[in-house]
């Protein structure tokens, strides 16, 4: 049985940091491509940041680009997400997915393209 579980959410100052956690079990975790997805009260879900299987190679959206890291430990079986300068516009709760075994990462934006998701961990961030 697949298993994805995040933790690591909760309530921040604007400015400050999260780190949310993913362990997954019942998948053969380091041939999967990870991504976060997230989605706010009222809106679409939306893409993250994804990173490949090996951890080589990684990408995030424009909204969070060099405030968010993406990184895996595959020793673990865990995704990470490093969020650092919080705006109140990162409150949403906060997906993480699992592609297909060696899926790749092409159209990595597009949430149907992964089978796996975890129940979601909520990130409030206050003004």
């Amino acid at each position: 049985q697949v298993q994805l579980v995040e933790s690591g959410g909760g309530l921040v100052q604007a400015g400050g940091s999260l780190r949310l956690s993913c362990a997954a079990s019942g998948i053969t975790f380091s041939s999967r491509t990870m991504a976060w997805f997230r989605q706010a009260p009222g809106k679409e879900r939306e893409f993250v940041a994804t990173i490949s299987g090996g951890g080589s190679w990684t990408t995030y959206s424009d909204s969070v680009k060099g405030r968010f890291t993406i990184s895996r430990d595959n020793a673990k079986n865990t995704v990470y997400l490093q969020m650092n300068s919080l705006k109140p516009e990162d409150t949403a709760v906060y997906y993480c997915a699992a592609r297909g075994e060696y899926s790749g990462f092409s159209n990595y934006a597009d949430g149907f393209r992964y089978p796996y998701w975890g129940q979601g961990s909520q990130v409030t961030v206050s003004s």
